[in-house]
């Protein structure tokens, strides 16, 4: 484990589930990424802006940020939109990445991201299928309940559903958004735990959008899923958005 340079993050979710700025939250950036192929190569702006165009890129694929090149991380390439081909593509990089001889190409950790925004569909076809069909072996996989302050909206529309006024329906929106948060998390649950292979932990990001965005948990909650204390100390040195889990991994030890 010594030899490993890179904390490597395999990053899923349907597309607008915030998946690009929690990295770049996480590497304390507001620019895009840098992309390099399979070999290190870096692809030219022309090649990226042509991919993202038809919609298509490879899992392979390395997402660097100039912020923070400690962290390399992975895009599941839309297989949760109902892609086989891509869904078959991400299940082999995963096997490979969890058991290559090659330490310094091994996938570390999982995030799958269910945006709240969608929280009447929070578990569909693509989340099961995973979950059901993808044994990632050693490499933990943590579900990023994202968004989650999106649900202000629908916890303002059930309170005045409920026939309360504009004033009175502002003042307990926090309230019933916590409410409808914990009903999303507790079905997420329901549903995910009944799968062949589930998550390792759950994990709720709100605010994200805003550039100063506290990371501590998700940091912190990935720390813990590693099955290896060289990992944990890696991800923990080479995070930059919190200093509290510096703090107390020195402090554990």
């Amino acid at each position: 484990m010594t030899n490993i340079k890179r904390f490597r993050i395999l990053i899923m979710g349907r597309a607008n589930a915030g998946k690009t700025t929690i990295l770049q939250r996480v590497c304390n950036s507001t620019d895009k990424p840098e992309i390099f192929d399979a070999r290190g190569k870096k692809l030219e702006d022309a090649i990226v802006r042509g991919t993202e165009m038809r919609g298509y890129h490879k899992i392979e694929h390395e997402l660097v940020f100039k912020s923070n090149p400690g962290f390399v991380f992975h895009d599941s390439c839309g297989f949760e939109a109902g892609s086989t081909r891509q869904f078959e593509q991400m299940k082999e990089f995963v096997v490979d990445r969890a058991t290559t001889r090659r330490v310094n190409e091994r996938v570390h950790a999982i995030w799958f991201c269910i945006p709240m925004t969608d929280s009447h569909r929070t578990v569909m076809a693509a989340e099961q299928k995973f979950f059901n069909e993808c044994d990632t072996g050693h490499v933990p996989v943590m579900v990023l309940l994202t968004k989650a302050d999106g649900l202000e909206l629908d916890a303002f529309q059930e309170l005045e559903d409920e026939g309360l006024e504009i004033e009175e329906a502002s003042e307990k929106i926090a309230e019933k958004g916590k409410e409808l948060l914990e009903k999303c998390l507790a079905h997420i649950k329901n549903e995910l735990e009944k799968c062949k292979y589930p998550p390792t932990r759950y994990v709720i990001l709100q605010n994200m959008w805003e550039e100063n965005a506290d990371c501590t948990a998700l940091i912190q909650n990935t720390a813990n899923i590693m099955n290896a204390e060289d990992l944990q100390k890696l991800l923990i040195s080479t995070q930059q958005s919190s200093i509290l889990p510096c703090i107390e991994y020195a402090v554990g030890k």
